[in-house]
């Protein structure tokens, strides 16, 4: 969960980073991805605005969403049997890519538009596909990546 959350950091989108990170049976990462434009889409050109008069002023009809770039981002030929961590529990059109690329489980930390359309509408799909999804429990509260860390090394 916390490569998915350090994936996020790349997403330009100001009120939503997030990430996913797909591991195989071993727990080896395959593939990793943010929410952001499409490839070759000036993400500076295109709206990141949540509401507007018109839906297409909103970064809705353009951004992809970070299930889908993970599993286009794969680094093996299929992600088939793997499980995706993921920040918030995926949307219907997620929760349709999932299953079409043989995911078996589904670990995401936040829930909070369970009771949107859209979510009735995933966890409908992924029970009947037979998918598993749990919430994560974090073991600590935090991780903290220290930059700095690396230039004090053997200077005691």
């Amino acid at each position: 969960m916390a490569v998915a959350f350090l994936s996020a950091q790349r997403s330009k989108d100001p009120s939503s980073q997030v990430g996913a990170c797909i591991v195989n049976q071993d727990n080896k990462i395959v593939g990793i991805g943010y929410n952001g434009m499409p490839n070759g889409c000036d993400d500076d050109e295109l709206p990141w605005a949540r509401r507007a008069s018109d839906r297409l002023d909103t970064k809705y009809p353009y951004v992809c969403h970070a299930e889908l770039n993970a599993i286009m981002n794969k680094n093996s030929a299929d992600v088939k049997g793997c499980t995706m961590y993921v920040a918030l529990f995926p949307c219907n059109e997620c929760a349709k890519l999932i299953i079409q690329a043989g995911l078996k489980e589904v670990v995401y930390l936040s829930d909070k538009y369970h009771d949107t359309p859209e979510m009735t509408a995933s966890r409908r799909l992924l029970n009947l596909a037979g998918i598993e999804y749990r919430q994560f429990t974090p073991r600590r509260a935090k991780i903290v990546i220290d930059f700095n860390s690396i230039n004090q090394a053997g200077t005691s």
